[in-house]
């Protein structure tokens, strides 16, 4: 007889028995502390049969996930993003109440604070500051002088406080990627230079930098083009647009309220991060460059038919400039949680988010429910789990340090500020995990399954996307958008959160988004607009990831750098 005739026969037999009949079992002498058992053994034939299954290990992470609740985010929400917060404005009355409501959760549900200096382990402390441009600014050429918002005007900080003679190097459209470069053979550190807004097109008016012919980041925001200056060196970035549809003075006078008004820098020997821009108009750029706008408009087709960079055929000018920034200390500060892990607790997990908002604008109160009250609220509740299950037995493997930080919209200045005084080394801190803005639904999805954009998972460490994706689908099952991953992104979101402060030390991040929407920075952010049920699940899709990055064997190690 075969094995499954056997098998069939002894469950015919099996079945054809009482439901009390018994099954003699002959055991072999066995000896315990308790006595001996000889002979027969007689128990159900069930149980023979059919044994009990051994118990199930619990799911911890199912768990404590269950506290992250639609309800426990609208009661840190509904104190965030009450009108008594005054928009958290940066360094405002509003924002110190943040952290200290953020700071006070943290202690309420048993985090240690982390912070050894200071009278307060939970918040970190530190001075931005507030700057104006002084009165007095001036531009000459040669024997031309022009006015300050209405020739040129900067954004930013300046190294220009007294009279200095500044010859800018011309660098085109001072681009820099893949078969294009305005910088090769050109060594601007430490020099001024002087970029051409927008970039290369086709007769058809279409860009000639990108596959498909639509603006590239380069043409949309000029940002990337500062951003490449600082990389390279540069001391200062000269704008201008030769487009002749443009109309600077018109564009001088729309912006001026906003140049006009105190803006907030890192302080003292922090400072130099950002390199400073100014905008001149096209008046001001022919003087410098000692030519007609014929000749430069002939220049920009030359370099729009190589679809390649040109050398300048134009000599520079020095001008004399002086715009100089009064400057105000400003104090804020960053709000931390701390919860020790076990046998791998030297490496550190960062769960962050940022407290800070647009404060009071034209006497009405911009709460900033999604931006970022959503994720700081997240990131509290998050920290409420994890604290519970350390508390009952069950706490991580790993260290986690639950960040909260000041001046994102200011410039991401609280994670610059951490970055450089980590309270834990960066070289330990294993990855980060941004959230900012998970409590609404941008265009692109109304009507379709829930979402959210996951990006830069995978740019400095490849596990770290592929533990994200197992985690979702065993858990959360969200549509996990990458689009904002490539890297020809024109709105740079890669660049715009508090990740990106610890992706350029080289700690893996993971950012989660639920993009812009039509009350993105405007007074309509409101917590009544926030969609609770998708806030709860997506909160609860980083509580499932840092739970597993957190207890796994393994530590997520840098290997890759996509750009």
């Amino acid at each position: 007889m075969n094995k499954t005739s056997l098998l069939l026969a002894f469950l015919a037999l099996a079945s054809a028995a009482p439901a009390d009949a018994q099954t003699k079992i002959k055991v072999k002498n066995k000896s315990s502390k308790t006595g001996t058992t000889k002979g027969k053994m007689t128990v159900p034939t069930e149980q023979v049969l059919f044994p009990t299954p051994a118990p199930t290990p619990a799911d911890w992470s199912v768990q404590y996930a269950d506290m992250v609740t639609a309800e426990r985010l609208r009661t840190h929400l509904a104190v965030l993003a009450s009108d008594e917060y005054e928009g958290r404005e940066t360094g405002m009355k509003g924002q110190h109440m943040a952290a200290e409501y953020v700071a006070t959760q943290f202690k309420t549900a048993g985090l240690t604070g982390p912070v050894a200096t200071g009278t307060d382990p939970y918040q970190q402390r530190f001075n931005l500051e507030q700057v104006t441009w002084a009165d007095g600014a001036s531009l000459k050429v040669g024997k031309n002088s022009y006015q300050w918002l209405v020739d040129f005007y900067g954004m930013g900080d300046s190294p220009f406080a007294e009279v200095t003679a500044v010859t800018p190097v011309f660098v085109g459209y001072g681009i820099e990627q893949d078969g294009y470069s305005d910088y090769k053979g050109v060594d601007v550190k430490g020099k001024d230079i002087l970029v051409a807004l927008g970039e290369p097109t086709g007769p058809d008016g279409k860009a000639l930098l990108s596959a498909d012919g639509s603006p590239t980041k380069w043409g949309t925001d000029y940002r990337a083009k500062a951003q490449m200056a600082s990389q390279k060196g540069a001391r200062s970035v000269f704008f201008v647009s030769f487009n002749p549809t443009s109309n600077f003075a018109k564009q001088a006078a729309r912006l001026a309220p906003n140049i006009s008004r105190a803006a907030t820098v890192m302080a003292n020997s922090d400072r130099p991060t950002r390199t400073p821009a100014f905008f001149i108009s096209p008046a001001v750029a022919l003087q410098v460059l000692g030519t007609s706008d014929a000749n430069v408009q002939k220049h920009l087709a030359k370099i729009n038919t190589a679809k390649q960079p040109v050398a300048s055929p134009f000599k520079v000018k020095p001008m004399q400039l002086k715009a100089a920034r009064k400057r105000v200390p400003l104090g804020t500060e960053n709000a931390l949680g701390f919860i020790e892990g076990s046998d791998l607790k030297q490496d550190i997990i960062v769960i962050s988010a940022h407290h800070d908002h647009l404060g009071i604008q034209d006497g009405v109160v911009f709460n900033g429910a999604d931006d970022d009250g959503s994720g700081t609220s997240a990131i509290i509740t998050l920290a409420e789990a994890f604290a519970k299950a350390k508390a009952e037995g069950h706490g991580p493997r790993r260290s986690l340090l639950f960040l909260s930080v000041t001046g994102e919209e200011k410039g991401l200045f609280g994670s610059e500020y951490y970055a450089k005084n980590p309270i834990f080394p960066l070289a330990q801190t294993m990855v980060d995990l941004n959230v900012d803005m998970i409590g609404r639904t941008d265009v692109e999805h109304e009507g379709k399954p829930d979402y959210i954009y996951v990006i830069g998972s995978d740019k400095l460490a490849s596990q770290l996307k592929v533990v994200q994706e197992a985690q979702n689908a065993k858990y959360t099952q969200l549509d996990l958008d990458y689009r904002f991953d490539d890297p020809a992104d024109p709105n740079r979101f890669y660049y715009r959160s508090d990740h990106y402060n610890f992706a350029v030390n080289k700690v893996p991040v993971s950012f989660f988004f639920n993009g812009v929407h039509a009350d993105y920075h405007q007074q309509s952010d409101e917590i009544e607009k926030i969609e609770f049920p998708k806030m709860e699940k997506r909160a609860k899709l980083v509580f499932h990831l840092a739970w597993e990055l957190a207890n796994r064997d393994e530590r997520i190690v840098v290997d890759s750098n996509k750009p």
